[in-house]
This record gives structure tokens, sequence and C-alpha cells, in this order.
């Protein structure tokens, strides 16, 4: 693997820091801000709107750009949000470099992917997208707990200043040892060009199987805490490291779909996404239970299994709309962030209706089922177009998981 491909990994790292730290620092900046915490709340929210619209947006307004230098204006960007935010008082302007940190970190993403697949052959796309998607997990197993500690003994204002530090750093790695040429510049695609890949339904199939995984994942992981405690009656201290725990088993698992992506997409999609609703339903029966040994488990192998379907699901876009490799990448940022975003709307409404904590786990083994059925309908038209080729399936088709 390019060393280039590692760099945007370390990039993703410093935007994953940056979109999941907020969650620990909401009552310091609420109380240093002298603003309630619902509204601190937005900050969190300002940040995954800015990811869904950016995405696309930002890929259509810099498509005829030299990718690299793309990257690297919006690391600056980047790095400029996370200044501003550390030196305001004032609640205004922190909410706008938010919004700004999350376009510069949306477009960057897809941009980076497109360079990522770009830079390896098309039969190792699922293992560069599993080293960026990596960098994003890591930041979960390591950025996020970091900053909540310097937080703790330095004031948030200190994880913004931490988090432009290795943006900066990214930058560094990203103008010493991503290739000049690589990606699209003047003669690269144009937009009518790339658009015309999203005429083929199973690009969109498969926009709305990442979508509806990312929403089952989601419905349950963001309500795990009070799963583990008020349902299964574990202690407070505990939630740390089964988070931890989490983490653990989602770096295991992008490992582990990155190395199955690339050969059987759709059968590392069948197996991931399958395991993600079987894990669920069984976290669902064990939580009343309160057996911890189960319980720890359950939460390992849900990072397992939500994480291994990633690269497979990256590798799957890209190889469809290969013509499309900047709009590829946003959309599928996005596809991913709608699933974000519903999954624990639709988690909260299970609740406020009466249903307890554990809905969760049955609902987001339900979209997860639901994801199945997408995949199902896509893996049938792609044979079926397979079937209706008299010369056999090429290097393209084959990718796309024939």
């Amino acid at each position: 693997m390019p060393l280039a491909v590692y760099v945007l990994g370390m990039s993703a790292f410093a935007l994953g820091t940056s979109e999941f730290m907020l969650a620990g620092l909401l009552p310091a900046i609420a109380s240093d801000l002298g603003v309630s915490v619902p509204d601190a709340g937005l900050l969190v929210s300002a940040f995954a709107v800015g990811m869904l619209v950016g995405a696309p947006l930002l890929a259509v307004l810099t498509l005829r750009m030299p990718r690299r230098a793309t990257m690297a204006g919006l690391l600056l960007v980047f790095v400029l949000g996370h200044v501003l935010g550390a030196v305001t008082d004032d609640y205004a302007t922190l909410f706008a470099s938010r919004v700004v940190s999350a376009l510069a970190c949306a477009g960057f993403w897809a941009v980076g992917a497109a360079t990522a697949v770009s830079l390896v052959p098309s039969d190792r796309r699922g293992r560069a997208m599993a080293v960026m998607v990596g960098g994003m997990t890591v930041a979960n197993v390591l950025g996020v707990p970091s900053g909540a500690y310097v937080a703790q003994q330095f004031g948030w204002r200190a994880v913004l200043w931490c988090v432009a530090v290795c943006a900066l750093l990214a930058l560094g790695g990203l103008l010493a040892l991503v290739p000049q040429g690589s990606g699209s510049g003047g003669s690269g695609p144009r937009l009518r060009a790339e658009l015309r890949a999203y005429t083929d339904g199973r690009v969109w199939l498969a926009l709305a199987t990442t979508a509806l995984t990312s929403a089952g994942i989601f419905a349950a992981f963001s309500y795990l805490a009070p799963l583990l405690t008020d349902t299964a009656g574990l202690p407070v201290s505990w939630v740390p490291g089964l988070l931890a725990l989490f983490g653990v088993g989602s770096v295991a698992g992008i490992t582990l779909g990155g190395r199955f992506a690339d050969g059987y997409p759709f059968g590392t999609l069948y197996a991931g996404i399958g395991a993600v609703a079987l894990v669920l339903a069984t976290l669902a029966l064990a939580l009343p239970t309160g057996a911890a040994v189960p319980l720890a488990v359950a939460v390992f192998l849900f990072g397992v299994a939500g994480f291994a379907v990633s690269p497979a699901l990256n590798a799957r876009v890209f190889a469809l709309a290969d013509a499309a490799p900047t709009l590829a990448g946003a959309t599928n940022v996005s596809a991913f962030n709608l699933g974000n975003t519903i999954g624990p709307w639709l988690g909260g409404l299970t609740i406020d209706a009466g249903l307890g904590y554990p809905s969760v786990c049955w609902l987001g083994a339900g979209l997860s089922v639901a994801a199945l059925g997408t995949v199902g309908v896509s893996a049938t038209l792609s044979h079926r177009r397979a079937a209706g080729t008299t010369s056999g399936p090429g290097p393209h088709d084959r990718m796309a998981g024939l």
C-alpha cells in the first residue's frame, strides 16, 4: 500500500477526532460560553449537517481542481476553523467554526477517498478505503478518549488546538508524499460525465445500502451507554471500558473487511450486515440478564461486524460509479451521514413511544435486514447484467461484485 494512502488515513484520524470529540465536551463548553447543554449539543448537529450537505457540494465545486491542491486547501481551512473555535468566547462564532470545519472535512473526505482509490490497482480499492476508514475508527478508539483527557486537564479549547496540530501534520505529510499529479486536474472529469454514472440504478441501491447499514448501527450505538447501565444494570464505571472494547472490535472489523472487500464484495456485505442484525438481536435478549461477560462479547462483536462492512460499502460504490470517482466518494459520505442522523432519531422515537431502550437494538436489526434486501436486489441486477453480456464480465464488473 503506498505511503500516500496512509497519509490520507492520518488525515482521516484528525477529521474523525474532530467529528466525534464534541459529545464529551458539551458540559464544559456550555458552562464556559454561558449556554444550555442542549444548545451546546447543536454544535454536534451542525457538524453532522455540514458533512451531509458539504460532501456533494464541495465535490462539485472542486471537481476540475487538482486533488492534492484541493485537499491541502481543505485541510488548511479545517485548521483555521479549529483555531477560530479555540480562541472565540462567542457561541455563534464557535457554531460557525464547526460548520466551516464540517464542510472542509466533508470535502476532504470526498476528494481523499477518490484519491486513495486512484493510487492503487482496482483490485485493492477495498484495502485502500479500509486505511482511510481505519483513520476514522482509530479516532474513536484513541483520539476521542485522548481529547476527553486533555479537556479535563487543560480545558476544552486545548482539544481544538490539538486537532489543529494533527491536521497540520497531516497537511505536511500530504504535501510531501501524495504525488503532485494524483487525481483529476484541468483535464479531469466533467460534472456531466460524472453525473451520467448515476443513471445506473445499482449505484442508488448501493447508496441505500450504505444509509440503511449506517442507520442500523447508529440506532443502537448512540444509546449503548444507557442500554448497558439502565437496562443491563452494569456500573456506570464500566461504560468507558466497554466502549473501548467496541473500538477495539471496530479496528479488527475494518482490518478484516479490508482483506475481503475486493475479492468478495457481496459476500462481505452479506456476512457483515447479517452479523450486525444477529448481534443486535442477541444484545437485545442478553441485556435484561445483566450478564457482564456475554454483554462484553456482544459489544465487541458489534464493533467487529459494524465496521467490517465499511470497506465493501465504499468499494462497491466506487466500482459502480467508476467514471465518477469524486462524486462516488461524496455521495457515499452523505449516505453514511444520512444513516448516522436518521438512526439515532428513529431510536429516540421508539424510546419515547415507551418501548424501552432494548427497542433500539431491534430497530437496528430491522434496518440491517432492510439493508440486506438492497444488497440482494443489487446482486440480482448485477448477475442479470453479467448474464446478458456475450464477452463475460471485465475487471470493472468483477469489482462491482460479480
